[in-house]
Formats: C-alpha cells, structure tokens, sequence
C-alpha cells in the first residue's frame, strides 16, 4: 500500500490518510469543504459541494488519476433537502456517472453540509 497526500486539500484532521493506493486502485478519505488554503469551509451547500469535489480531484492528481477513472463515490449530506443542489455540482465534476451511494449523515465533521470520498483506477 502506499499513501497519497497533496497540500492541495485537506490534511487529514485525525488518524488516516488521504488516500491510499493498493494494486491498481485508489481510496480516498472524505472530502470535506475546506478550502486547503484557509481552513474554513465556504458558506452554503452550493459553495461547499463545490469545494469538496475541488479537495476530491486534487487527491486523484496527486494520485497519478483523475475524474474519468472514478468506479463509485459515497457522499455524505446533512441535510437530505441539499440532494438535488448537490447533484447539480456533483454531475459537473463526475461526468462518466460512476456508481454511487448518498446518505444523510446527523453530522458531519466541523459542522460541514457535505462529505465525498471516492475508489478511482490509477492511469496505466
């Protein structure tokens, strides 16, 4: 196994990596909206699916792999009355549709409105 990390998302905020690597296969931790830079999370479904997904496709650079290469995500909502303004973004970042669960969480770290983790196949 070999873990992934980039500055260009969040470090992680306890025990874990922000993503591994085994085989041919990458695992991302959640991805949360805060923006690397700041440490703050940007007001707003919208802006923080926004920001999750950005945190999400710079783990998969960082990788060696990008969107097209996503197999399935699980997202995390809050509040389930976001679904469809964070399907809106969603479908903009992850245009080959993998497969994918949605769950509301009661909670979600630092208060955040959304969460996004992914399993992508690395470039040949």
């Amino acid at each position: 196994m070999k873990k992934v990390s980039t500055d260009k998302a969040p470090a992680a905020i306890g025990p874990y990596s922000q993503a591994i690597i085994t085989d041919d296969l990458l695992f991302t931790s959640g991805q949360i909206p805060v923006d690397p830079a700041t440490g703050e999370a940007p007001e707003g479904i919208e802006a923080q699916a926004h920001q999750s997904m950005k945190n999400l496709l710079a783990i998969l650079e960082a990788a060696g792999t990008d969107q097209t290469k996503v197999i399935k995500t699980t997202c995390f909502l809050a509040d389930m009355a976001d679904f469809a303004t964070f399907n809106s973004v969603y479908e903009q970042y992850l245009t080959e549709k993998p497969a994918r669960s949605c769950v509301a969480a009661k909670a979600l770290p630092k208060g955040v409105l959304c969460e996004v983790e992914a399993i992508a196949e690395l470039d040949d």
